[in-house]
């Protein structure tokens, strides 16, 4: 079974655009550090991603950090630091994170990464889900991601024949 930790953006995005169901449909269960989950009970955090973290789903599972804090992931957030040394500690498959930062230490560590993007066009690819249809809803956020990516993404999705 594919071992697989997400950082709190995938999460947070996926919720938002009602795409967080293809996660146990791709990965079957997602750990992640009890940081990630503070981070998405924050005020700051949209309304509709804090309702659905307060019934965790049984697919989401959420693991303490006992390990002391790595000194070469300082400059990250807590869920970022948490979700790489989780990664390690349960020696992941796969990491889900956005963060330019992050993803660049986690891969310089020797592990795999994904961000939202990577894991729509995953989705899609197992048909489970329309691209355009949650590109359209992922541009409505605060997501962060330049016009070029978003098309390369869609480009992806429909040189492949999958669902665009």
């Amino acid at each position: 079974m594919i071992v697989v930790v997400a950082d709190t953006s995938p999460l947070n995005y996926l919720v938002q655009i009602r795409c967080q169901d293809v996660l146990p449909a791709l990965y079957g269960r997602v750990l992640v550090p009890k940081a990630v989950t503070e981070e998405l009970r924050h005020s700051g955090t949209p309304a509709m991603v804090r309702r659905w973290l307060q019934r965790i789903p049984q697919w989401l599972a959420v693991r303490e950090i006992t390990s002391p804090p790595d000194p070469t992931l300082a400059a990250l957030d807590p869920g970022e630091r948490e979700a790489i040394q989780l990664a390690h500690a349960e020696r992941a498959d796969l990491l889900l994170m956005d963060e330019k930062i992050g993803v660049r230490l986690a891969r310089r560590q020797g592990l795999a990464v994904t961000g939202t993007l990577g894991v729509l066009v995953q989705a899609a690819q197992r048909e489970l889900l329309v691209m355009d249809s949650a590109l359209g809803r992922l541009r409505a956020t605060d997501f962060r991601c330049t016009p070029r990516v978003y098309e390369e993404a869609r480009q992806l999705a429909q040189k492949k024949g999958w669902k665009v």
